[in-house]
């Protein structure tokens, strides 16, 4: 029986894969086991980190509405209710972005939540 040694595939394949692994260092760039073990590795921190960026985002957003509702003398669970209260739909990234960029239109957003919620 003859011996397979899939000569063009295979080397398209590598030839992929080290493409991939370009500006790794050392073995990670050049030897075939250490190049598919690492981008294997790489490729599962790419699609879990896919999922972490709106985490990370929305961690970030609730931040930055907390630190500007607490200048302005409310907590920021407090002031989500109350806008939940006085049916204002803002997301928080729009939020964060209002605090931010537009001052005045967050300070009469904060004076209608405390308004609502009582405090």
């Amino acid at each position: 029986m003859v011996r397979v040694t899939y000569g063009a595939p295979r080397r398209q394949k590598k030839r992929r894969y080290f493409k991939q692994a370009k500006g790794f260092r050392g073995g990670r760039r050049k030897l075939w086991r250490t190049v598919r073990e690492t981008l294997l590795r790489s490729w599962a921190y790419a699609f879990r980190d896919r999922k972490q960026r709106k985490r990370q985002f929305r961690r970030l957003w609730i931040l930055r509405i907390n630190a500007a509702a607490r200048q302005r003398g409310i907590t920021y669970s407090r002031f989500i209710n109350g806008l939940k209260a006085s049916q204002i739909d803002l997301n928080r990234k729009q939020l964060s972005e209002l605090a931010i960029h537009d001052p005045a239109a967050f300070d009469t957003l904060v004076e209608k939540a405390k308004a609502a919620c009582g405090s």
